[in-house]
This record gives structure tokens, sequence and C-alpha cells, in this order.
């Protein structure tokens, strides 16, 4: 789906692997469409003209691997590019500017906030925020399992759980102590009723924790 564009209104593309996450973020921009114009929501829609900025929210994906904000600062219909997420790990900032992103976005920032900072990188600032600490999502954002009272960050390992990353493995993706994603974990199988990784697994399966490539990919020139 893509949106007329109003007067001098920006254009932003919404990058992500799951559309609860993409069409929450959308929601979230919708009083401000006089000022962001969401020009694309359908991964299945070639957006042939470029954009204003890609925002790129990183739910569940390997944030270590910056091989996406590569590929989206390299798009030439991406004029800039830039991350939407929780973990602010030096090292990741580090290498998302390396990559080419032009700004390094918290997921607590309020809707306005949030306006004005992609704002200034449309006009041709580097905007990193704030490490959000232990501030809670921006209103109007929506993860996989929120309803079923999981946090985003909770989700988020869930999600990788459910690609079949082992601890060890989404405790180096994620920047997070071995011991922190343990406590995690089992703060998960509270909440959605499980004793194992079998069932969390098979939970996450069932409930839209599986990524949909189709959006990063259509960037890549794929299907």
């Amino acid at each position: 789906m893509t949106a007329p564009r109003r007067n001098n209104a920006i254009t932003v593309a919404l990058v992500d692997d799951y559309d609860v996450v993409v069409i929450g973020v959308a929601n979230m921009l919708e009083p401000y469409r006089d000022r962001i114009v969401i020009a694309e929501l359908d991964s299945n829609t070639f957006l042939r003209d470029s954009v204003d900025i890609v925002l790129y929210d990183s739910f569940a994906q390997p944030e270590s691997d910056h091989n996406e904000i590569s590929v989206l600062a390299k798009n030439p219909r991406a004029r800039r590019v830039v991350v939407y997420t929780w973990n602010f790990h030096p090292d990741l900032i580090k290498s998302a500017r390396e990559q080419g992103a032009h700004g390094y976005l918290s997921k607590a920032l309020p809707a306005r906030d949030l306006v004005a900072a992609l704002e200034a990188v449309h006009a041709g600032d580097i905007v990193v925020s704030d490490p959000p600490g232990r501030a809670r999502s921006a209103s109007g954002l929506n993860w996989p399992g929120r309803g079923e009272g999981l946090t985003d960050r909770e989700s988020e390992i869930l999600a990788l759980i459910s690609q079949g990353k082992s601890n060890a493995e989404v405790a180096a993706l994620t920047f997070l102590s071995p011991n922190t994603v343990k406590s995690y974990i089992r703060t998960i199988y509270r909440k959605i009723n499980v004793s194992s990784r079998t069932q969390a697994v098979l939970w996450g399966v069932n409930s839209g924790f599986t990524p949909d490539h189709h959006r990063i990919d259509h960037w890549r020139g794929g299907p």
C-alpha cells in the first residue's frame, strides 16, 4: 500500500519481518500524517519511487549482523536509513553507523519525538537517541505476544528461540548476558504456560513468531 504524498511530508518505508510490528509503528505515526507519510506497508507492493527514510525496525533480527542495514543503505530508493530498536549496545550503534545508518532511534521515544527525530535525519542530521534504560516502549507500538503479556524484549527473545537460536546465540545476538537470557526465558515460559523449550518453540511458531522475510527481500531486490 503506497500513500499519496502530502505537501512537504516526509515519506517513510517501514521495514521489518513481522507485519504486526510494522502496523504498530504505522498506527503510532498516523496522527502525524501531515508530517510523515507511510509510503510502504505491503511487502508485495514494489515501490518504484524513492523514499526519504527507510525505518528499519530490528525486532528479532540478528543485530550483530548488520547486513540488512548495509543493503538498505546501498539501495538507491532509500535516501536515508534509520534503525529503530531497544538495543543500544555501543558496538551495535557503531556497526550501524559504519554500515551507513543515518539514525539510531529508541522505541521508547514518544511518537512526537520519533517524528521530530525523523525530520532531523531528513534535514541531514545524524541522530542517535539516548539509551532507553528501563523505559517502556512508546505508546501505540505492537509486537507478537503482547496480548499474552509478553514485553517487547521477551517477545524478541521468544522469536529468536522460535528461529532455532540457542541461549548462547540469543545472548550474542542481543548483547545480553547468558544469565539474563535464561531469566527472560523462565519468565516467558511462565507467561505462555509452557514448561520446555520445545513447547515454547511450538507456541511461538503457532503464534506468529516466525519471520516473513519478504519485506527485507523486497528491498534486496528479491520477490
